[in-house]
């Protein structure tokens, strides 16, 4: 006769039960589950006391099934190997939707977010799940699919694609009212906005400087981040002068939150650039679709 579903005892006590019973061995259940060995045996008593009968013997090192406990774990072990099976199932169906993708967090928050919405509109099939995370990743290890780094070729692995070089060009809000950099004197009366971050001296606004023969002004104020989209946000707030990644701020410049202040510039052929790399060669077609958008949309800002 079958009871109702608030009488039944607690799936986590039938889980602790049936590894149990799998192994014969508190000892290795608890390994199994992640676990302590006190935390199931408290399981196995929790299911012993909701039942009011013994399920299991304890010898001095070895375990055994009273009768109405062998009985319990035919049919439990049954049960709980059917939902493992089921979850599996579902599990493996979601994540072949999932496609990972760690970037800089600089690179996150200035060129993949303002583009991103498009992607999910365009297949909504597909779950992107971003990790913006300066830290280099083991792909493979930690179940990322793909990752874009910035540096120089040398320190990228094989199979790494090239994304875009680096362009850098002084970026102001509007409301500076300044539209070119000119004049040295111009720039001793703004303050100047650095990443402070470890790609020097491309980034810096000592090489910038030198390269124009201004090395000795002294600007009005210097404002250091150790992110790059903050610096690039504390320009649109109209804090100062920022040494602008064209890749990156394309989408600023477009639409005015930010202004050039003269050409751009090409970094040196050895210099850092942005890249792709694929955890594998023979990516899912949901990667696949994610990689080919990304070289779809870097084309874009190249044209």
């Amino acid at each position: 006769m079958s009871i109702s579903l608030t009488r039944l005892p607690s799936l986590d006590a039938v889980k602790g039960f049936v590894a149990v019973g799998r192994r014969m061995s508190i000892t290795l259940a608890a390994q199994d589950l992640c676990l302590t060995q006190s935390a199931v045996s408290r399981q196995i008593h929790v299911l012993e006391e909701a039942l009011g009968m013994k399920l299991l013997v304890r010898g001095h090192r070895s375990i055994a099934f009273t009768p109405e406990g062998e009985r319990l774990f035919r049919s439990a072990d049954r049960a709980v190997q059917q939902l493992q099976d089921v979850v599996g199932e579902l599990k493996r169906s979601n994540d072949q939707r999932v496609v990972t993708l760690t970037t800089p967090i600089g690179f996150a928050g200035l060129w993949l977010m303002p583009r991103l919405g498009g992607f999910i509109d365009a297949h909504p099939d597909i779950e992107v799940r971003l990790s913006a995370s300066d830290r280099l990743v083991d792909l493979k290890a930690e179940g990322v699919h793909l990752a874009i780094r910035y540096g120089k070729r040398e320190s990228m692995p094989a199979g790494a694609e090239l994304l875009f070089g680096e362009t850098v060009v002084p970026v102001a809000h509007p409301s500076l009212g300044i539209s070119v950099l000119n004049n040295p004197a111009e720039l001793e009366r703004q303050v100047l906005l650095e990443f402070d971050g470890p790609y020097r001296p491309w980034l810096q606004w000592a090489d910038w400087l030198a390269g124009h023969g201004w090395s000795a002004i002294r600007p009005k104020g210097m404002l250091r981040f150790n992110q790059y989209d903050q610096t690039i946000h504390a320009a649109m707030a109209g804090q100062g002068i920022a040494l602008g990644r064209k890749p990156l701020v394309d989408t600023l410049l477009a639409d005015g939150r930010l202004v050039a202040l003269e050409a751009h510039r090409a970094a040196p052929e050895d210099g850092p650039s942005s890249w792709l790399i694929q955890a594998n060669a023979n990516p899912s077609p949901e990667v696949f679709r994610v990689v080919e958008w990304i070289r779809a949309q870097a084309a874009l800002g190249a044209s």
